[in-house]
């Protein structure tokens, strides 16, 4: 089990500087704006999402409509909507613990020399969010095989429970390792060593793509107690945006990883248990 704490980041050129208080309220405005667009974007599939009556399965649980509805129809067009619906979930839940990154890349690039660091910033975080639709393209195919499989083989559906279970102990135990820690402490150091170049657009792209890297692992286990919970529940987000942001600026963020590890493992035995007890 990891004991790493969380380091402070030394403060970089710009902060704390007064001629720097207009850039920092345009960056925290535009990270305003985007935070509360994408949110509303994200509430409002949620609920679409939530109105649809879930298909009951063989095993006590049901399975999400969302998953059934991208079985069928135009595979391009299912897919391009559940991207859209993953990024704007993206946003929402990653951007209040990756701004500080972006916040400290931007102050980098004006220690190099850049004249036009909010660019370059834009730049890392296309690249950060480009590693999240990645995944959500991952998500959406293995999503779409499996929903198809459970529908075809009921001996799968019966055992969905069982599973399910045992993926929230295995996303706890991944929360208590060095790896995990490993991670972590990139996202929270990060830029750190990174390259700053002020007038190379793809270097600030390729930099957000290693950041997403390590946030993305970071947050694997987060990300599978989500699926597990329901991808579109509107609860399970709120929840997990706040353990993320917890563990990623927190000061005591060695203490809430563990804490979100050992929930992890309760929920994931409990539910174990009550798969085993009703299938007996």
């Amino acid at each position: 089990m990891s004991t790493a704490r969380p380091e402070r980041v030394a403060p970089l050129h710009g902060e704390g500087d007064p001629a720097d208080a207009a850039p920092r309220r345009a960056f925290a405005l535009g990270c305003i704006v985007l935070f509360v667009g994408c949110a509303a974007a994200t509430v409002s599939a949620g609920v679409s999402i939530s109105a649809m009556a879930a298909l009951p399965m063989r095993g006590g649980w049901s399975l999400s409509m969302h998953w059934l509805a991208m079985c069928g129809g135009n595979a391009p067009t299912q897919m391009a909507a559940w991207l859209g619906m993953w990024t704007t979930m993206m946003v929402v839940m990653m951007l209040p613990a990756v701004a500080p990154n972006l916040w400290r890349y931007r102050c980098a690039s004006v220690h190099a020399g850049a004249t036009h660091p909010t660019a370059l910033t834009v730049c890392v975080g296309v690249g950060y969010l480009l590693v999240w639709i990645a995944m959500g393209a991952v998500i959406s195919v293995s999503g779409t095989a499996l929903a198809t499989g459970l529908l075809e083989r009921p001996v799968l559906a019966r055992a969905a429970p069982l599973a399910m279970g045992a993926v929230l102990m295995l996303a706890g135990a991944l929360q208590c390792t060095a790896w995990k820690a490993s991670q972590l402490t990139h996202c929270r150091q990060w830029p750190g060593n990174v390259d700053v170049s002020p007038t190379h657009p793809f270097r600030a792209w390729r930099a957000g793509l290693r950041l997403g890297r390590h946030c993305s692992a970071s947050c694997a286990g987060l990300t599978a107690i989500l699926l597990v919970g329901g991808v579109m529940d509107l609860r399970a987000m709120v929840v997990i945006t706040a353990a993320i942001t917890a563990e990623r600026l927190s000061l005591h963020g060695d203490r809430v990883v563990r804490a979100i590890g050992v929930l992890a493992l309760v929920a994931g035995l409990w539910r174990m248990t009550v798969a085993i007890t009703e299938a007996g």
